[in-house]
């Protein structure tokens, strides 16, 4: 079983380690691909960056280490390590456990997660209690009081609902159900999704400073090359399911090697270039029920050659703590085509 880099840094040091994970979206008509064998760690302390196009599985895979992935969606194989302890072993009421507890998810969507007929104090009261009910109302009360405080939301809006909120605090109010518990984990789907940039700002901003407070770790799933270039320590590029480049965030943004992840990073507007011109990348991303054979970047990639339409490269280390899957890479063979980005 193939093991993340994230391990020849000290096993002491990690705190989550997914090795082999495959996960699946089955129908009568067809199977869907979702995640394949995706081998990835995470430190303590760490921000892991977790990037690609709509579709490429970054939001199963949160959800697969949450152990929230139900039918018709199938985790295959792999094993998901927590803490030193394999979640996919762990019975339903263990599982309970550390979700919330110990691992915690922040959706995109506060308004679709966030019932519009409650107060703000009750989803905090309900959460908390629904995962330690040893824990009085009255302090769950207390809890919700001092999160909302760190959140820069005075505690007298706790009766509040809803819709009296705008998207931004809608937000502070998801990420504080988050926190919570304090818990070792977070894992933020598009956490910045709908607002515009200057909410944006306030909220990696406030994410940054309570990562810092609560001594938390995060895997940030996202589109937007720019909240992980603000955000994350390391980034994880995935593409049809699978992971095409894993490197730091300096090594991403400025000596990519995966034609795929050059080409995210090209579609940034560069306001410095003289060529203004927004560019996009080529192609449409596969069919998971009918992916092509090969590698899956293949009919959208201008280096392909005939192996990369018949074999899927493996990940292959490309420096320190970096790893990319083409077959271009093989014997660390220098592209002039992927050169740093003026």
């Amino acid at each position: 079983m193939r093991k993340g880099l994230i391990q020849s840094c000290g096993e002491d040091l990690t705190l989550l380690q997914i090795d082999s994970l495959s996960v699946e979206y089955r129908t009568l008509a067809s199977t869907a691909k979702a995640v394949q064998d995706v081998s990835i760690g995470l430190e303590k302390g760490e921000t892991l960056g977790l990037v690609g196009e709509s579709g490429s599985g970054k939001s199963t895979l949160g959800l697969a280490v949450m152990g929230l992935i139900r039918p018709p969606g199938y985790v295959t194989s792999g094993r998901i390590v927590f803490e030193g302890s394999d979640l996919r072993m762990l019975s339903e009421g263990a599982l309970r456990a550390v979700r919330g507890r110990k691992i915690a998810m922040i959706f995109q969507d506060p308004m679709t997660s966030l019932n519009p007929v409650k107060k703000i104090g009750d989803h905090y009261i309900e959460y908390i209690r629904a995962h330690d009910p040893t824990i009085s109302e009255a302090d769950a009360r207390s809890t919700a009081k001092h999160v909302l405080e760190d959140l820069g939301i005075p505690d007298t809006r706790i009766d509040d609902y809803p819709h009296q909120f705008s998207g931004g605090m809608r937000q502070r109010v998801m990420i504080g159900l988050g926190l919570a518990l304090n818990p070792s984990l977070i894992i933020a789907d598009e956490p910045t999704t709908a607002l515009d940039v200057i909410v944006e700002a306030q909220i990696l901003k406030l994410m940054s400073d309570l990562k810092s407070k609560y001594s938390l770790s995060l895997i940030l799933i996202t589109h937007n090359m720019g909240v992980v270039a603000e955000m994350a320590d390391r980034v994880a590029v995935m593409y049809a399911g699978r992971l095409a480049e894993v490197a730091t965030t300096t090594q991403i943004f400025e000596s990519p090697k995966h034609p795929y992840t050059q080409a995210l990073l090209d579609t940034i507007p560069n306001i410095e270039a003289e060529d203004r011109v927004l560019k996009a990348i080529s192609g449409t991303p596969p069919d998971l029920t009918d992916l092509p054979t090969g590698c899956p970047f293949h009919p959208r990639c201008p280096y392909a050659f005939d192996r990369c339409r018949a074999e899927v490269p493996e990940l292959i280390q490309t420096g320190e703590r970096s790893e990319a899957a083409c077959f271009l890479l093989e014997g660390m063979l220098a592209r002039p085509s992927l050169k740093s980005r003026d």
